[in-house]
């Protein structure tokens, strides 16, 4: 695939060019009270190509946000705050055309908000946070969220336990957050208008920490448990020649349990590893089934050591557990789960006493590559003399992806520290 290939249907690629910029700050009002205003703004810019597929989009966000902190005698610590955040998105897809589907209407959201929130200290080792937020978005009006959370240490600060509880809110934008739109040869397709996702969601989390002569050892263990409504998720199933976006008529679940170690020996080794034991679900028309593209269990590691002439190797790695794959239809040759698999790499970098450093390594140390057949009809792209309405497992389809097509490779480089 050459530059001179994009856009075309002669060779499939895909190309994107982005451009963004980024500015935020924050400045502390003139006032004997604790007042800041916080403020940010970006632009992003996409002209890209799937295949023959053009998207160009334009996106901008403005934020502000006025914060008050006051400590109210010895037990409470109050923050209120009053935001407001300016979104606007344009792009060359059916997404932003008026009703008619002629005009060009961009998206433009106003998003102001309030909120407040009191960290209470109930005793020199508890603490109650209480927070509200209420949000008007004006597409799809008033936003409450509530949360609380309770944090329990021990005397000596080696044991710590914190709980919370509360919901959320996110609007979603399909074409920026999900590439598989544009890809391959099914057809988009909106169910209706899309509201935003709501959760509830509740967390505890433990954390041991344990130092010795020649270790300093932290473990820390999670269990969660969210409950969405209204969750937008793409729908590969109901039509295999179509990729279709809805509010799910029912409700869909994520809970799981996490823990991860991380150990600091004085000899200059150190180990970071962590696994979670995850299942995702959607529940919809009473039938309960898993959800496409996650995994059930996940497992990563990190393992570094210097040696004393400032020379160190790092090895890390991750390991995931079979995902439910989408399929085009009950003909396709290709299995419904991914097989278990693991990706490894190793680095060596020397470091020099004039800021410079070089390093090395290989990527994938095991040459794990999806199977051969992960993209349909990879040897027909543009699904020449195919139609997909009715021979849908004939159709170029790359949404069967669970991990990179690259295999083995070395690099190396050179780092320089300016400060």
């Amino acid at each position: 695939w050459e530059k001179e290939f994009r856009g075309g249907n002669q060779i499939y690629g895909e190309s994107i060019y982005t451009n963004r910029w980024e500015t935020f700050g924050t400045y502390e009002l003139p006032t004997t009270e604790n007042l800041s205003f916080q403020f940010s703004a970006n632009g992003h810019y996409q002209d890209s190509y799937y295949g023959e597929t053009s998207y160009d989009a334009e996106q901008l966000v403005g934020f502000g946000q006025l914060v008050y902190n006051k400590q109210l005698g010895k037990k409470h610590d109050l923050l209120l705050g009053a935001a407001y955040r300016y979104t606007f998105y344009d792009d060359n897809t059916f997404a932003t055309l008026n009703e008619n589907g002629i005009e060009n209407n961009p998206s433009v959201i106003h998003l102001p908000g309030v909120f407040a929130q009191d960290e209470i200290s109930l005793t020199d080792r508890k603490k109650l946070l209480l927070g509200v937020r209420w949000d008007h978005n004006s597409m799809h009006g008033n936003i409450f969220s509530p949360r609380v959370n309770y944090k329990w240490n021990s005397k000596d600060k080696s044991n710590i336990i914190r709980l919370s509880a509360g919901n959320g809110f996110r609007v979603a934008n399909v074409f920026t957050e999900d590439h598989a739109a544009l890809t391959g040869a099914r057809t988009v397709e909106f169910d209706g208008d899309l509201d935003p996702e709501t959760s509830w969601n509740g967390n505890i989390n433990y954390v041991k920490k344990i130092n010795t002569e020649n270790s300093f050892i932290t473990i820390d263990a999670s269990a969660f448990y969210t409950h969405f409504n209204n969750r937008i998720l793409p729908d590969y199933e109901t039509d295999p020649s179509k990729i279709i976006y809805a509010n799910l008529e029912g409700t869909s679940v994520s809970q799981g349990i996490s823990l991860n170690a991380d150990l600091l020996f004085t000899n200059g080794l150190a180990i970071n590893a962590g696994a979670t034991l995850m299942e995702v679900s959607v529940t919809e028309n009473g039938i309960k089934r898993k959800q496409l593209l996650t995994e059930s269990f996940s497992g990563v590691w990190s393992i570094s050591y210097k040696f004393s002439n400032d020379f160190s190797i790092d090895y890390t790695g991750n390991l995931y557990g079979p995902m439910r794959l989408p399929l085009l239809g009950e003909n396709d040759p290709r299995d419904e789960y991914s097989p278990w698999f693991s990706i490894q790499n190793i680095q060596l970098t020397k470091k020099f006493a004039n800021s410079w450093e070089l390093y090395g390594g290989v990527k994938n140390l095991l040459n794990f590559t999806p199977a051969a057949n992960s993209i349909n009809s990879a040897d027909n792209p543009f699904d020449v003399g195919v139609n997909t309405e009715t021979n849908p497992e004939r159709a170029f389809d790359p949404s069967y992806v669970y991990t990179s097509n690259q295999g083995i490779r070395a690099f190396a480089g050179v780092r320089y520290t300016l400060f």
